[in-house]
């Protein structure tokens, strides 16, 4: 019923577990010949008082290069005959999702939930419920039950 439906699919990672969920799920909802972009957001971080720039810069460094490990790790869940890209931005991750979402044309963004609860989440937010809130492309929300 739902397979094949999607061109263009936004698949937004952290590097957390539930990636396996996530590709299953793109890869019935593409459309043959479709895209998948993989996308990461390292946030970056500014100095504040008390803190060194190079502290800072080292730490901004480490987080794109945990991005860019994810994106690869997502990638290499999928079979060779599906159309992958991988992109790596700074930035808030919602606004970033939604915004390659719009900036790409596509018309799906498959994202887990985050799994928080508690203060935890209600202090930090959830990216899925702001991606879910704010998207203008349909949304399929992955539930990470651990």
């Amino acid at each position: 019923m739902w397979k094949n439906m999607y061109e263009k699919i936004i698949l937004p990672t952290d590097g957390s577990e539930s990636s396996e969920k996530e590709v299953l799920r793109a890869t019935k909802l593409l459309k043959e010949g479709g895209e998948v972009i993989i996308v990461s957001v390292a946030m970056k971080i500014r100095a504040v008082q008390f803190q060194s720039k190079k502290h800072v810069r080292q730490t901004n460094e480490e987080a794109i290069k945990e991005a860019e490990k994810a994106v690869l790790n997502m990638k290499n869940l999928f079979d060779d005959d599906i159309n992958v890209r991988t992109e790596v931005k700074v930035g808030f991750p919602a606004e970033t999702i939604n915004k390659l979402a719009a900036d790409e044309g596509a018309d799906l963004i498959i994202i887990a939930n985050s799994g928080k609860s508690g203060v935890r989440k209600f202090v930090i937010g959830s990216v899925a419920e702001k991606v879910l809130s704010d998207a203008e492309v349909d949304v399929l929300l992955v539930h990470n039950a651990d």
